[in-house]
């Protein structure tokens, strides 16, 4: 039985006209004129029999029945990017999407590829940038974090790969006193949406942290560049930090202190369970085990 939809153009046209309010601006986004754009909108209304924009101003806004098609429309053309994207992927042999910390990556994880690569030629990795809290999976098969978001550490499936640590890091010339079990510093340096690893911190290490100022990044790169350029105080994973420890470029007054969650693998698509991904999650727990000792 043929499916009764619009053309696939129209829907595209559609939902860049709904998401930025302006035909004009779908029309460039789409690399179409404005009357291009304009005509398939009203073929798509008139397809469906109901109007689905009104004029805002110089803009177009979305009815009610509009706004609850958009949806629909976005996500459904969201499901065909990311499968047009793993046939892709499927086309060029086998393959994993994995999703972590830009500093994770930068840090640790690119710089050992090649040993991955030397041990699995025929798979290839696809790194995606993201934040625990902000993550969404976006075709992505496996999730490396600390910091999971809320609800994964009961998901089935969750693998814990290794131990992970972390330990206040400032600058060698930036003040910050140890006092006992004391840390007094003039400014923290909090990563957005992690502050729960200062209090952490704390209960694992027996230390107690006081400051007066703080700052806040979004992201744990921009926390370390702070600490290294004598802003202040900033919580760090060691194993991202090990050339600037040896260089003198930072110092940890209070070394580390492991923290219980350790670094987990969080599965986020059925590909997960491959071999490719069984392989990948091999080494890098290994890899994690060796340092370790």
């Amino acid at each position: 039985m043929p499916r009764s939809l619009p053309p696939l153009s129209t829907l595209r046209a559609f939902e860049a006209a709904a998401r930025l309010g302006s035909v004009s601006r779908a029309a460039d986004e789409l690399g179409r004129t404005h009357g291009a754009v304009s005509r398939q909108l009203r073929a798509l209304q008139d397809h469906a029999g109901v109007a689905l924009f009104e004029r805002a101003g110089t803009g177009v806004r979305l009815t009610s029945e509009g706004a609850a098609f958009r949806t629909v429309v976005a996500d459904a053309l969201e499901a065909l990017e990311r499968g047009y994207r793993r046939l892709l992927d499927d086309a060029g042999g086998p393959s994993l999407h994995v999703a972590c910390s830009a500093t994770f990556a930068m840090r640790w994880l690119v710089p050992r590829l090649a040993e991955f690569y030397r041990r699995h030629p025929d798979v290839r990795v696809r790194l995606s940038m993201t934040s625990a809290g902000e993550f969404r999976p976006d075709g992505a098969d496996l999730l490396l974090t600390w910091d999971p978001p809320p609800g994964a550490r009961e998901q089935a499936g969750t693998i814990r790969l290794g131990d992970v640590a972390f330990g206040p890091v400032c600058a060698p010339g930036y003040r910050a006193e140890r006092k006992g079990a004391v840390l007094v510093c003039r400014t923290r340096v909090v990563r957005e949406r992690a502050a729960r690893a200062w209090d952490t911190w704390q209960a694992v290490s027996g230390f107690e942290a006081r400051w007066g100022d703080e700052l806040t990044f979004p992201h744990t790169h921009l926390c370390l560049e702070a600490a290294i350029s004598g802003l202040g105080v900033a919580l760090i994973d060691p194993r991202l930090i090990r050339d600037d420890l040896a260089r003198g470029r930072l110092k940890a007054p209070c070394g580390f202190a492991n923290f219980p969650e350790g670094l987990m693998a969080l599965p986020t698509s059925d590909r997960a369970a491959s071999a490719p991904a069984r392989a990948f999650l091999d080494w890098v727990t290994e890899a994690l085990a060796e340092e370790a000792g």
